[in-house]
């Protein structure tokens, strides 16, 4: 069986005191099964609501700030780095947030095995890794194969959503987002988009923007 590329590295970063007990204590409460079979989404959020994905969703600030501003909509979040997925979950119990579930797995093999087609009304991937060598394109995420399965899960109409503050990386993701024949850029011009009021700014970003940073949105969506 040919080894599969990840677009991550597991690193042993230190976790908190606050980010262990939440691991310990609270994810239990917000994490879905294993990746292998189909998740029902209405089942593990106890509703029946438009679901929304968030591929690497970091220390989970935006991903928070997205869940409280929404609460009509149910919030998926992928990421595998433990001092992340801590930090988050007890944002989460501390503020009694319910429309979020965390998936501590890869997300390709979540994509592969545990979201049912045109089940989601959108995927966001805010700030992937560049993987800014050459010799390391190969690892990023956003691939015409990961478009093209994460375009089968999204209900017509749905939308992708990435941003990235490394310009050649945003030209890499506009040519392979503009090449999935089942997508169509959400600008009339086909550029990139402004950053909509969806996508919280990040202390980050606002650290970038004021060392004269660029970031760039793309927003597609899966044609009817």
């Amino acid at each position: 069986m040919e080894r599969r590329i990840k677009s991550f590295v597991l690193r042993a970063g230190r976790v908190s005191n606050r980010q262990q007990q939440a691991l310990d204590h609270w994810l239990v409460d917000y994490a879905l099964p294993a990746p292998g079979t189909l998740w029902d989404l209405t089942a593990e959020f106890g509703r029946t609501a438009d679901t929304v994905v968030e591929i690497g969703f970091g220390m989970g600030a935006s991903l928070l700030s997205m869940a409280t501003q929404r609460p009509d909509l149910n919030f998926l979040g992928i990421e595998v780095h433990r001092a992340g997925i801590g930090s988050l979950v007890a944002d989460l119990h501390d503020n009694a947030i319910n429309n979020v579930r965390v998936a501590p797995f890869d997300s390709v093999e979540v994509f592969m095995t545990s979201i049912a087609d045109d089940s989601l009304t959108g995927v966001q991937i805010f700030f992937p890794d560049p993987w800014h060598k050459k010799r390391h394109h190969k690892r990023r995420l956003i691939q015409p194969a990961f478009i093209k399965m994460l375009v089968q899960k999204i209900k017509p109409g749905g939308f992708i959503h990435c941003a990235t503050d490394w310009q050649e990386y945003a030209e890499h993701i506009h040519e392979v987002l503009s090449t999935e024949p089942a997508l169509r850029n959400q600008q009339p011009d086909g550029g990139y988009s402004p950053r909509p009021d969806t996508r919280p700014l990040t202390k980050f970003e606002q650290r970038g923007q004021r060392l004269g940073h660029g970031v760039w949105d793309l927003i597609y969506l899966r044609k009817t």
